[in-house]
């Protein structure tokens, strides 16, 4: 039996996490600022010294030879065809043992092949033959590192800089070995040397400055942060930075003083504003702390982004000391009543009061004044909308999301949404065109689980409505985009058994959907149902018990049992057919079909059950009504 169209999927967009604020030291002072990968560091031109030129050992016609197979092994590779290739490489490395190319390229291919030891040897053999190759030497030290093997890492990366001091990118990926490794000297020495090569920066002084502090040495951490501080009067941040080292150090009277100093040269500074929130919470100095806040909070030129952080910290405090949540909700409302309010200030407050489970129509009302304030906002319209949908307010989603559809026309959970509460509402015909509206949306961002999803339920309606030809293109085009989305696997192979055609592709879709399933009772029927209408009963008998055993009891199954009937009639337990049909009918299956299957006590086929339905209507139009009264038939 189908599936019938619901709600299949309901997408989340994460609004908002309220997370730990810090805005101090560590903020701004992540070891060497380094990517986890080195081609992401920063870089100087990197040249590959040219291959050492070898005292030549081949004969013109070997190394004729030599080449052809060489580089028709590259050709080979490229062409995807890697065991072809490795044949050639053979052949080359037996023409010239010492050929470092030949090595590595034999590499790759035992590395895809999970020869991992094999793979490492070759490698190893590639540099030793041709030291000098910066490929071939760092594609080994990363082959050491993907291996936990970080000693022999860090040597080859030190050969690498050894070999090419503009290299700074081994520099990088060895104070991340050190690190690694904890070895804070080598550390040191590592960042120094890329002073040496790239120059002095703030980034590497901070650096340093974190070393010393995971030493423990906070006097030479100081005088680094120091240093860069002095070095740039001029810049407020290394002032403040140094203040904040000096809070978290119990220095506060020290970095008061650096605080206010930097507020009097720059009286909007945020960083400063928010260090000194910070102090005077530490200092228990709650009236200062609440005017910073409102300071910070109620400046015109203070970016978004702090105040989003500050007010993430009240929250925290807020929890933290079990204070009902009137205080935060009166700060939201302070921060948005100016003539041109932050929207994701608005959505950090809608998120917070559905986070605290406040009444949905106040939680619903803050998503619309985020809408009002941007109306474009994706994220906050789909959780309003999806409120709206919980709450079976169908017209407020399809006014919602035909309001999407102008903001956010690219976004099918929009489409989604509104076709399905047209569909809730009994508007089938509105549902296809809002889909319809939806998938001419289609780009390559779309959800293929959700364009499925949308081609399916078009396919469900479409066969409803007797539009076979249309409704099985539907199909196809959903599974185009999810080849195993079961539901409309299902569907469609059981709408293309009822008409007894191509059955054997319709029992591979149903098969597909019991392998993904196997204790669905839905699809159970549905495969019961194929391999009955392919006349392999006993077969059919063997799945139709396993769906009466998984049956959904909060669906409509009386298809599904009427159907064991049938299977059991045709494997002549004629009694135990009869009880099912007695209790499909007993449940409300009234149809004429099982009607006369209970009164002729066997399966009747639908041509069957068509010619006795003519023949009534015939034997009916030729007796009068006398007739009917005298033989006690009704009309």
């Amino acid at each position: 039996m189908p599936v019938y169209p619901k709600l299949l999927c309901i997408l989340k967009y994460n609004i908002v996490k309220i997370s730990a604020r810090n805005i101090g030291l560590g903020m701004f002072a992540l070891l060497l600022g380094m990517a986890a990968l080195p081609s992401l560091a920063r870089k100087k031109k990197v040249t590959n010294p040219k291959k050492p030129i070898l005292e030549e050992t081949l004969s013109a016609n070997d190394r004729k030879r030599f080449d052809y197979f060489f580089l028709e092994a590259i050709r080979q590779q490229g062409a995807g065809k890697y065991s072809a290739a490795f044949d050639l490489l053979e052949h080359a490395r037996h023409i010239n043992p010492k050929a470092a190319e030949v090595y590595f390229y034999e590499s790759m291919y035992y590395s895809m092949m999970k020869e991992d030891s094999i793979a490492l040897d070759c490698m190893e053999k590639s540099v030793a033959l041709n030291p000098e190759n910066q490929t071939y030497s760092e594609r080994l030290a990363q082959y050491y590192i993907s291996n936990q093997q970080f000693d022999k890492a860090i040597d080859a990366y030190e050969q690498l800089f050894a070999h090419n001091h503009d290299n700074t990118d081994a520099l990088r990926v060895l104070a991340q070995l050190y690190q690694q490794q904890k070895n804070f000297p080598k550390l040191l020495s590592t960042i120094s040397r890329l002073e040496n090569e790239e120059g002095e920066s703030e980034q590497l002084t901070l650096s340093k400055m974190r070393v010393y502090e995971m030493m423990g040495d906070k006097k030479a951490a100081y005088n680094e942060l120091k240093t860069l501080s002095d070095t740039h009067p001029l810049d407020m941040v290394y002032k403040t930075m140094l203040g904040n080292w000096l809070m978290q150090n119990d220095r506060q009277k020290e970095a008061y003083k650096l605080f206010t100093d930097v507020l009097k040269e720059e009286p909007d500074n945020a960083y400063a504003e928010s260090s000194l929130y910070d102090y005077y919470n530490a200092m228990g100095q709650e009236e200062q702390a609440h005017q910073m806040l409102d300071r910070i909070l109620m400046g015109n030129n203070t970016p978004v982004e702090t105040k989003i952080v500050m007010i993430r910290s009240f929250i925290q405090d807020n929890e933290s000391h079990g204070v009902d949540s009137t205080q935060v909700i009166s700060l939201f409302d302070k921060v948005l009543d100016v003539p041109k309010p932050s929207s994701e200030i608005a959505e950090l407050r809608a998120a917070y009061m559905s986070l605290k489970k406040m009444p949905q129509d106040t939680v619903n009302a803050a998503f619309r004044k985020v809408l009002d304030i941007a109306p474009d906002n994706a994220s906050a319209r789909l959780q309003l909308v999806q409120n709206l949908w919980n709450d079976k307010k169908y017209d407020e989603v399809v006014a919602m999301t035909n309001q999407a559809q102008a903001y956010n026309p690219d976004e099918m959970v929009f489409y989604y949404f509104g076709g399905m509460a047209h569909y809730m509402k009994g508007d089938e015909d509105a549902t296809l065109e809002t889909f319809r509206k939806g998938l001419a949306q289609v780009n390559e961002k779309s959800s293929p689980d959700l364009v499925s999803d949308l081609y399916m339920i078009m396919g469900d309606i479409l066969n409803k409505k007797g539009l076979e030809k249309e409704s099985f293109a539907a199909y196809d085009s959903c599974l185009q985009w999810k080849d195993d989305n079961a539901a409309a696997l299902n569907n469609y192979a059981y709408y293309m058994s009822l008409n007894g055609e191509n059955l054997h592709k319709a029992e591979q879709m149903s098969y597909k959907t019991i392998k993904a399933e196997p204790k669905n009772g839905t699809y159970l029927d549905t495969y019961a149902w194929i391999l009955f209408m392919e006349e392999r009963y006993h077969e059919a008998k063997i799945y139709i018990d396993q769906a009466i055993a998984n049956l959904d009891s909060t669906q409509n199954n009386n298809t599904v049992i009427e159907h064991a009937g049938d299977i059991y009639a045709m494997n002549g337990l004629t009694d135990e057919a009869m009880k099912f049909w007695k209790r499909s009918y007993d449940a409300g299956n009234k149809s004429n079909a099982i009607e006369q299957k209970l009164k002729q006590r066997k399966y009747l086929t639908p041509e069957t059950l068509e010619k006795m339905t003519l023949s009534t209507s015939t034997e009916r139009k030729g007796v009068t009504r006398n007739d009917k009264r005298k033989n006690g038939k009704k009309k």
